[in-house]
């Protein structure tokens, strides 16, 4: 059977309102009338960071000695952040919708009736891209409907104790995203003397292409949704976890645990499906906001996990992983051989210890989180002293040193070290493990400075 994938675009909608001031026009600058006032209310689930400076760079002395990182102030623009590390059951919903897509668009390419949406503007599109139909139900005890989705689960032989379940590799995102870098290069600009664009640009693959028209700066990729449950198995050498194997991620008593074994392309392809997924929404109702969620860069988390406290060396801004009554004030590995003592053997709940001064939780411990930014020693050296940020697109044939990615925060398997706010560490883009996750940020429209 031939692997079946969804295909989402990303839109940016722009809405312009002209309003003709004909005869009662008194010949004055006074801009385009009737564009309304604009109000943005703070996202459900995320926090406020307010734009403002700081010093990155290291608040303690190097003990690693890895020496790559220097102290430098920047400023970072205002941006909205989730509280907490994405949960097992956010995540979840991404997972069901792709389920859900791709179990529709089965339906609707065997001709059953209902699942693509019908009207004038859908008639010139091909089956394959036009919209689904949401309302639609699907009923797996209608026999056309059930003959079209068996397909979709594990074969026979591959079921265990002969349960049906879907089959989690035929999960595929495709997704789309537009490289605004590689646009904005001289090289790549539209020559208005000539009337053509020029140059050349990279594709998703890190592949070569002609600049014929703004098409080639808009980026596809593919990536499989589900995440690496076995993770917590190949993570560590003769240890027993294969309960969290089958349970960490479906089980109800895990549902608002960090999700793991989330790789930093499924992580970004979640950002993109989340904008759509507003984005989307909002068109509906006409609405022309048009919102981008994202991964932080590494000096956005770095502000953000220093809550206002410059020269702080943990979120919490002291200078010790205990409060005063001897309590560890976040889920890390305290001691040789003791993971307990922050009372969490592995990952805790998210929200379980207390926020630093934005309002963020587990900045420090409990998983580490995935940033957007490469990884380079040198990065502070050369990045800008404005909203900083370091990407690099690795082609396909490149050395796996270029293609890591800055991770920040440390995690319940880690030392103190790593919970450091300035402490920098990377792990490659295609590896998913059981102490990495992720949360995502928003930009804020507007100004707001400290």
């Amino acid at each position: 059977m031939k692997r079946l994938i969804i295909t989402v675009g990303i839109y940016a909608a722009t809405v312009l309102f002209l309003h003709s001031c004909g005869s009662s026009s008194n010949g004055e600058l006074v801009g385009v009338q009737g564009r309304g006032k604009y109000f943005e209310a703070e996202p459900y689930g995320m926090v406020f960071v307010q734009a403002g400076h700081f010093t990155i760079g290291p608040s303690d002395e190097d003990i690693a000695w890895s020496q790559n990182s220097l102290s430098k102030t920047v400023t970072v623009d205002a941006f909205y952040m989730d509280e907490t590390e994405i949960t097992n059951n956010e995540y979840r919903q991404f997972v069901q919708w792709v389920k859900d897509s791709i179990m529709r668009r089965m339906l609707a390419k065997e001709g059953v009736e209902g699942f693509l949406l019908e009207g004038e503007d859908f008639e010139s599109l091909d089956d394959d891209k036009r919209p689904l139909n949401w309302k639609t139900k699907i009923n797996p005890k209608d026999e056309t409907q059930k003959e079209t989705l068996e397909q979709f689960y594990f074969p026979e032989q591959e079921r265990f104790f002969g349960r049906k379940e879907v089959d989690t590799r035929k999960l595929i995102y495709d997704y789309y995203w537009v490289d605004m870098k590689q646009a904005s290069h001289p090289r790549n600009r539209y020559d208005y003397e000539k009337q053509q664009y020029s140059g050349f640009a990279y594709n998703a693959l890190g592949e070569r292409i002609e600049v014929k028209d703004r098409s080639a700066f808009v980026l596809h990729d593919h990536v499989p949704v589900y995440p690496d449950t076995l993770c917590w198995v190949s993570d560590f050498s003769y240890s027993y976890n294969e309960p969290f194997v089958s349970m960490y991620f479906w089980h109800l008593a895990y549902d608002n645990y960090p999700v793991v074994g989330v790789n930093w392309k499924q992580a970004t392809a979640f950002c993109i499906w989340r904008t759509e997924l507003l984005n989307s929404t909002l068109a509906k109702n006409r609405d022309p906001l048009v919102h981008n969620y994202r991964l932080p860069t590494e000096y956005e988390w770095e502000y953000a996990a220093r809550g206002g406290l410059d020269n702080a060396k943990y979120p919490w801004g002291g200078p010790y992983t205990r409060n005063s009554q001897g309590c560890f004030l976040a889920n890390f590995k305290p001691l040789r051989g003791n993971y307990a003592d922050d009372g969490a053997s592995r990952t805790a709940r998210v929200g379980t210890y207390q926020p630093n001064e934005w309002g963020l939780y587990d900045m420090a411990g409990n998983v580490a989180e995935w940033t957007s930014s490469a990884y380079d020693e040198s990065a502070y050296r050369f990045t800008h002293d404005f909203n900083p940020d370091y990407k690099y697109n690795a082609r396909k044939d490149e050395p796996v040193v270029m293609k890591r990615k800055v991770v920040r925060g440390g995690s319940w398997k880690d030392i103190e070290y790593y919970l450091r706010v300035s402490t920098r560490t990377y792990e490659y883009q295609d590896t998913a493990s059981s102490y990495i996750g992720f949360r995502c940020v928003r930009d804020y429209l507007g100004s707001s400075v400290q």
